[in-house]
């Protein structure tokens, strides 16, 4: 926020800030104004007590009008208009027995309503600084709602991000207990105590990670292995995996389990369908001030149309939930392509801008 915008949402101090200000300003104006005429020194002594008097004499205005801004527009405009009348018949009477006592050393008018000669001109005044009050006063207001809707939008936007990251694939979680039960089945009590350590571990990493921050990418390959040693459980030589990450992306940022349902809709629906099994090869790489990352597989492929997978291979809510985070988190700074790998599979490629944590040693060096 700007410091005038800090300034305009702080009402009490706003407010002395700009009454002092505009009544400074208008002893300032007046006194300048006399210098047209031949008045003598001490007429700026009337000017300083006239303008005290105004600061005085508004300041009740301020408790009036915020008790109208609550009624109906007529009771309001009735309330205002009544307030600022009476508000400069008492300063323009203020003002004549100032001129009067003090300029013109005791001078008593012929009749009592010359008291209150030059009242158009305290209306004047008076209502220039009721103008600034509701100008004012309404600006703060449509401050506060641009406030109200962007912490509204923030919220929102967070939220959505939370229940796409939060949307774990629910056949992961039945497949896993399903293996531990078979394994306890077979008596093979310390593999299926291991798959229950791994799985929490990384049910652990899962709900820990605030999906809106993002964090390390060697942490991302933490949890990752911790969830392909689960699977490598479950499908035992079947299944291999080759890393190709190039150093300096360890320490990129990422967002919390970018990469772990392209890698479940692979092994789901590529190294499950062949009997040999198969391999997953997940690389990451910088390319200028992109971070590219790419998940490819030697399954059977499936047909790409308009950069999608069909329904039966795009793994539910996952990939979707992916390209939705994507666009949450880097709006048009990103790009999410499915194409063929050669000779076989499907291959995932992610770019994202190439940033580091502030305090990595990659940053360390560069300083």
């Amino acid at each position: 926020m700007h410091k005038w915008e800090k300034l305009v949402d702080s009402q009490e101090r706003l407010f002395w800030t700009l009454h002092t200000a505009g009544w400074c300003g208008f002893a300032i104006v007046y006194y300048i104004g006399s210098f047209l005429q031949d008045m003598r020194s001490i007429w700026l002594f009337v000017i300083i007590l006239n303008a005290y008097a105004g600061w005085l004499l508004t300041i009740p205005l301020r408790y009036i009008y915020r008790k109208a801004l609550t009624l109906t527009p007529l009771k309001m405009f009735i309330l205002v208009g009544a307030s600022l009348y009476f508000t400069a018949l008492i300063w323009t009477l203020v003002k004549n027995v100032n001129n009067w006592e003090i300029y013109k050393k005791g001078y008593r008018p012929e009749e009592w309503y010359w008291y209150f000669k030059d009242t158009i001109n305290s209306l004047i005044m008076i209502g220039c600084w009721t103008g600034g009050y509701f100008g004012v006063k309404n600006y703060q207001m449509l401050l506060r709602e641009k406030q109200n809707v962007l912490k509204a939008s923030s919220m929102a936007h967070q939220a959505h991000i939370k229940m796409l990251r939060y949307q774990l694939n629910p056949h992961f979680l039945f497949n896993t207990l399903n293996a531990i039960s078979t394994l306890i089945l077979m008596k093979e009590n310390k593999t299926a105590e291991a798959m229950v350590s791994r799985l929490s571990d990384f049910l652990r990493y899962s709900l820990d990670k605030d999906p809106i921050r993002r964090v390390p990418l060697i942490q991302e390959i933490q949890a990752l292995e911790l969830y392909l040693e689960i699977e490598e459980v479950r499908f035992e030589d079947r299944l291999k995996v080759v890393w190709d990450i190039e150093e300096k992306t360890k320490s990129a940022l990422v967002p919390s389990l970018i990469l772990q349902p392209i890698i479940e809709n692979s092994i789901k629906f590529a190294i499950s369908k062949l009997e040999d099994g198969g391999c997953i090869n997940i690389s990451a790489k910088t390319f200028g001030r992109d971070l590219m990352l790419n998940v490819s597989d030697n399954g059977p492929g499936a047909e790409i149309k308009n950069g999608q997978l069909p329904v039966s291979r795009s793994g539910g809510v996952g990939l979707h939930n992916i390209k939705e985070r994507l666009e949450a988190l880097y709006i048009n700074k990103h790009s999410f392509v499915i194409s063929h790998n050669y000779p076989t599979g499907i291959k995932v490629n992610i770019r994202i801008p190439y940033e580091i944590s502030e305090n990595s040693s990659d940053k360390k060096n560069e300083n």
